[in-house]
């Protein structure tokens, strides 16, 4: 456990030196949620009952979805894991004592945490700080909060747990780029990443609500906006970690099914 740890730790505090990709992506991500409210205004302006969240709900998802976008976006990949995939110098990972599933996995975690640690407060920030109806508005009290951390955390297991799948198909087809595309594509939009999930019709927003991507962002922000509370944010957590296990476990046993067939050619 120890050795997971420390890679964590160097990767961590190696994303941490990319300050300038940080203020770049704090300005990309509160122009998109100034964006993505003013687009929401206006329906909202035309009949407010029409629609499942408030209004003050949708914009506090907005801004806390930019705010950790790194932790939740399941488009993000880590290039040079792929690469050691296609080039062959995973060989050189599978000859050290380490699980390689683990090792990637620490790897994934502490590039995407320290990510949202370089950027999420200045974009908390401006939304606290913005005039109504723009205004970013606080959990309603400190157990809201509480269940929203935590939602997250499991959303980050989740979210690299799906990931891992995408890595470990890349065994089989040698090129990412078509799975990488189609899975991210189809995972953003079924995660509410564009939509909220209330917003889709009821019979699809059933189903959707079953499959590993409701477990994934959807959770947290509908929890810190108010959406989802009391038992039924308690329930949420516990479909997370349903499906968080599910998701490991899978991912394991696929990886060490994948791994007995790899081939590595060179010299």
């Amino acid at each position: 456990m120890s050795t997971y740890f420390s890679l964590l730790k160097m990767r961590f505090l190696n994303s941490l030196q990319y300050r300038a990709a940080a203020l770049a992506g704090i300005a990309t991500q509160f122009g998109f949620g100034f964006m993505f409210i003013s687009q929401y205004l206006a329906f909202y302006r035309v009949n407010p009952l029409a629609f499942p969240m408030g209004i003050d709900q949708v914009v506090s998802y907005i801004w806390v979805q930019q705010a950790f976008l790194t932790l939740y976006m399941t488009w993000f990949f880590e290039g040079d894991i792929f690469s050691a995939i296609v080039s062959g110098q995973v060989a050189y990972d599978l000859a050290r004592p380490m699980d390689l599933y683990g090792k990637w996995f620490c790897q994934c975690v502490a590039t995407r945490l320290a990510r949202a640690i370089l950027r999420c407060f200045p974009v908390l920030i401006l939304g606290l700080l913005l005039p109504k109806p723009y205004a970013l508005t606080l959990p309603s009290d400190g157990l809201q909060f509480l269940l929203f951390v935590i939602s997250s955390i499991l959303t980050l297991g989740v979210v690299v747990a799906f990931s891992m799948f995408i890595y470990i198909s890349t065994f089989y087809t040698l090129s990412p780029t078509g799975v990488r595309i189609i899975s991210s594509v189809f995972a953003d939009f079924m995660a509410g990443s564009i939509v909220p999930l209330p917003f889709f019709p009821d019979g699809f927003r059933q189903i959707a609500e079953l499959l590993p991507f409701a477990a994934m962002q959807n959770m947290p922000l509908r929890i810190y906006s108010g959406n989802i509370s009391g038992m039924e944010a308690l329930y949420g957590i516990g479909f997370q970690l349903i499906w968080l296990v599910i998701l490991v476990t899978g991912g394991k046993l696929w990886m060490k099914k994948a791994l007995k067939r790899v081939v590595v050619q060179g010299g």
